[in-house]
């Protein structure tokens, strides 16, 4: 059922906060460090605007847990990745897999 859930990552929700001039600041706020599987599947490199980028995508599989939302990113280490998809495994409320793809 569970892949061998050894990492440590953050679950991260972007806030909107008014600055003393008025203008919106978008923060992330950490809301929850879980145990979690990160497995890679796949990599590519491209160019894009002439500059070399680097595009990796990783299934993080956690426990099932409710308000995961692909408006939140994970970070794990000192990579970010942002939620594409979120799976959840036979619809049984036992296991997500989060399909995510690091930001460069």
């Amino acid at each position: 059922m569970f892949s061998t859930l050894r990492h440590r990552v953050i679950m991260q929700k972007q806030l909107t906060e008014i600055d003393s001039f008025g203008s919106e600041i978008n923060t992330w706020q950490d809301i929850a460090t879980v145990w979690a599987s990160v497995e890679p599947l796949k990599g590519r490199e491209f160019f894009a605007a002439q500059k070399e980028n680097a595009e990796t995508t990783v299934r993080i599989c956690v426990r099932y847990r409710t308000g995961i939302s692909p408006a939140m990113r994970i970070k794990f280490d000192d990579k970010i990745y942002e939620i594409i998809a979120i799976i959840d495994v036979e619809e049984r409320h036992i296991e997500l897999q989060l399909m995510c793809q690091e930001l460069v």
